[in-house]
């Protein structure tokens, strides 16, 4: 399956009878309000005709020109629980805007991600779309991205039960984030839905036969998780097996490949340069909020743990927390490292403190202007994640129409 799922999908749209062309919706046309159209560019209309046919005829030649030019695709996503911060930020979304332009992505806000621990009911919602905001605050384009919610695209729970019967459950045993964060809530506390939190990712990932995946340390081990069972539903359902059934043979899935991120996108806790920042680190005083005033930014910075070791360096493993200040400074700044630290070598910690923190203030300024421009259009929002869902539908149901067959399922 070196080709693009969409591309081989795009191409039934002549044979398959409840497939109708995209257009674009005069509706879809409109600007946000006060915000340019090089920063937030609005989605084009898709069709709400899908096609549940199977992917079972030949697949038509694609010349070696052509096939160089399809895209790779990407997916990603952020919990929405908790404020977003400077570590979801520097760590994936920023680095989601670049990605943007090289590949075809598909941005979603994970919410059923989110309830597999205790959680307020009263704000998901409201989390939910204020996380979507800031994707388009931050610059996510919607003319090159899909950015929908997770649970509006319904495939991607019925996909997540097809797997789990393909999973052996030692695999889901020795996940370190189960046993870390079941330790912590106790076993009294713990749903189902925790152990079973890697497979929900891995339908999210292979429901869109994902090419590439951004992945942080933590999220190693839930990729090759991913990886290890596209590749056993390949085998126990895929080839000869699934042509025998009407269907087209071959791979199934695509067994996605990691795509790790630039170097210093792993911001780590204000109080500890040993910690990752954390949404649930029970003091807020650890992370910059996206969304944080001008005055909270100040303090956390002004009380943000250092040392006492003089001048300013990368790299020194007894100054975790200088090392954390400094790439900070330098990925907001767009500056090279060496720039970094030739200019805070002989600083000290009070005047580095009032330099990163102008430096904070003013590169999420423009960031909290377009979030509050977002906000008050909700239609404009709405009329985001509706097409959003809809355009990853549209991929999400011919995997899931190829699964079903592949396992013996009666065609709906």
């Amino acid at each position: 399956m070196g080709r693009s799922l969409l591309s081989q999908f795009l191409n039934l749209s002549n044979s398959c009878p409840r497939f109708t062309s995209c257009g674009i919706s005069s509706k879809s046309q409109r600007a946000l309000p006060m915000i340019h159209h090089n920063l937030l560019p609005v989605v084009g209309g898709v069709s709400s005709h899908r096609c549940y046919c199977s992917l079972s005829s030949p697949e038509p030649t694609v010349s070696e020109s052509s096939s160089t030019s399809i895209k790779k695709r990407i997916v990603s996503g952020v919990q929405p629980t908790g404020s977003i911060h400077l570590g979801n930020y520097l760590g994936a979304i920023k680095n989601w805007v670049s990605l943007q332009d090289k590949y075809e992505t598909l941005f979603f806000i994970v919410d059923l991600h989110a309830i597999t621990l205790p959680y307020d009911v009263q704000q998901l919602s409201k989390a939910t779309r204020d996380t979507a905001a800031l994707y388009l605050a931050c610059g996510v384009d919607t003319s090159k991205a899909s950015v929908f919610v997770q649970s509006h695209v319904r495939a991607h729970v019925e996909l997540m039960w097809l797997l789990s019967s393909a999973t052996p459950i030692g695999w889901l045993n020795r996940m370190i984030q189960f046993k870390e964060k079941s330790r912590k809530a106790g076993d009294e506390n713990v749903g189902v839905g925790l152990l079973t939190y890697p497979v929900l990712m891995a339908s999210d990932i292979l429901l869109y036969q994902s090419d590439l995946v951004p992945v942080g340390e933590d999220q190693k081990q839930h990729l090759e998780l991913t990886r290890e069972l596209a590749e056993r539903v390949n085998h126990l359902y895929g080839g000869r097996k699934w042509k025998k059934l009407g269907g087209r043979g071959g791979l199934i899935f695509k067994v996605p490949e990691p795509l790790i991120p630039p170097a210093g996108a792993r911001v780590m806790s204000l109080t500890d340069g040993l910690s990752k920042m954390s949404k649930s680190a029970i003091s807020d005083q650890s992370r910059i909020n996206l969304l944080d005033s001008k005055d909270a930014i100040a303090n956390k910075i002004k009380r943000c743990k250092t040392d006492s070791f003089p001048g300013l360096e990368f790299d020194n493993a007894d100054r975790p927390e200088c090392n954390n200040l400094l790439s900070v400074y330098q990925i907001i700044t767009n500056k090279t490292k060496e720039e970094v630290a030739h200019e805070c070598q002989d600083m000290n910690w009070g005047v580095f403190k009032t330099v990163l923190t102008d430096a904070l203030i003013d590169h999420l300024h423009p960031i909290q202007t377009r979030y509050e421009e977002i906000m008050s259009d909700t239609g404009y929002l709405d009329q985001v994640l509706a097409e959003g869902a809809s355009k990853a539908s549209d991929i999400a149901d011919v995997t899931l129409s190829n699964v079903y067959q592949a396992m013996g399922f009666l065609k709906r």
